[in-house]
């Protein structure tokens, strides 16, 4: 996948381009079903497929600190959309240039620098200063300007609509399986190594710390997961994601992984943490000898969970 963050004077796409565009904010299921019909589209018509998309999102820029959390990374967003089979991705700067357009300038962007030839919207989508441009201006324009507009229909299961709003409600109430069937797959951040200052295994657990890119995490407690690492191989463990404040709390969100079985040096290295059950909430213990039996009880509860999964399937 081509990753796009600035135009050039020559176009991107001389022959045209089919376009969607959007937060893509956990690239879920709902996002599946836009990224499906826009493959089938850009086979139709023999283009390339296009992704643009705005970082920070729109909803950062405009409410700062008070903006809800994010579902995924930046990172973790791109490699999402390159496995799914998109050809571009622009990752387009929301700034008070981006935000001040108009609808009608936000029209030639996509028309005569990107030459979009088909594109297709979420049915929630709005564009330019106050939120102008709409569907049915795209498609007052678009019959002018030679590109075709289609609207996705909400992609709902069971009787919900599925949003990157819905699951980041499931993630904050632990419903850990019920994100999961939004997603499409299990719910995971990822992230490198960093140097802490070997707490854990002074109290006899050693973890890889992950520092936490967002300013937000839509999750926060303790939880039985799955860890893959960049140099290969994965590993079953349990995670504390929080401000850890019976060791020295602070704002910054901390990802703390505890792998099974597993004694070797990962400073530096890439992991992805799946979540797979939420075993309780963080809180504050009164001495370090509290938390680490604690923490002692976690793991053992973590085994259990996974031995019972491995049972289950055997059975």
């Amino acid at each position: 996948m081509k990753l796009i963050r600035h135009l050039l004077p020559d176009p991107l796409f001389p022959q045209g381009c089919v376009l969607t565009i959007g937060n893509f904010d956990g690239v879920h299921a709902g996002h599946g079903m836009i990224l499906n019909a826009l493959r089938e589209q850009a086979n139709k018509m023999n283009l390339p497929m296009l992704v643009m998309c705005f970082e920070p999102q729109p909803i950062e820029y405009f409410r700062g600190a008070d903006a809800p959390a994010r579902i995924s990374t930046a990172r973790d967003k791109i490699n999402l959309l390159s496995a799914v089979g998109v050809d571009a991705l622009y990752l387009v700067r929301f700034d008070e240039q981006l935000a001040s357009m108009s609808a009608d300038d936000f029209v030639q962007l996509l028309t005569q620098q990107l030459h979009a030839k088909f594109v297709m919207i979420g049915d929630d989508f709005c564009f330019g200063k106050n939120r102008q441009g709409d569907f049915d201006y795209l498609k007052l324009v678009g019959k002018k300007c030679g590109f075709s507009v289609r609207q996705s229909t909400s992609y709902k299961i069971g009787n919900r609509r599925v949003s990157s709003t819905l699951i980041r409600h499931s993630l904050e109430k632990g419903e850990l399986s019920q994100a999961a069937t939004y997603l499409g797959r299990t719910y995971s951040m990822s992230g490198r190594v960093i140097h802490g200052h070997k707490r854990g295994r002074e109290l006899g657990f050693p973890t890889a710390n992950i520092k936490v890119r967002n300013r937000k995490t839509p999750l926060k407690g303790v939880f039985a997961v799955t860890i893959s690492l960049e140099s290969g191989g994965c590993f079953l463990g349990v995670a504390n994601v929080g401000t850890r404040p019976s060791i020295e709390e602070t704002e910054s969100v901390l990802l703390e992984v505890h792998l099974f079985d597993f004694d070797d040096d990962l400073y530096g290295q890439r992991v992805s943490v799946d979540f797979i059950e939420k075993l309780r909430d963080e809180k504050k213990f009164n001495s370090l000898d509290h938390l680490t039996q604690q923490i002692t009880d976690d793991a053992e509860q973590a085994r259990i969970y996974f031995n019972h999964q491995l049972t289950s399937q055997k059975a």
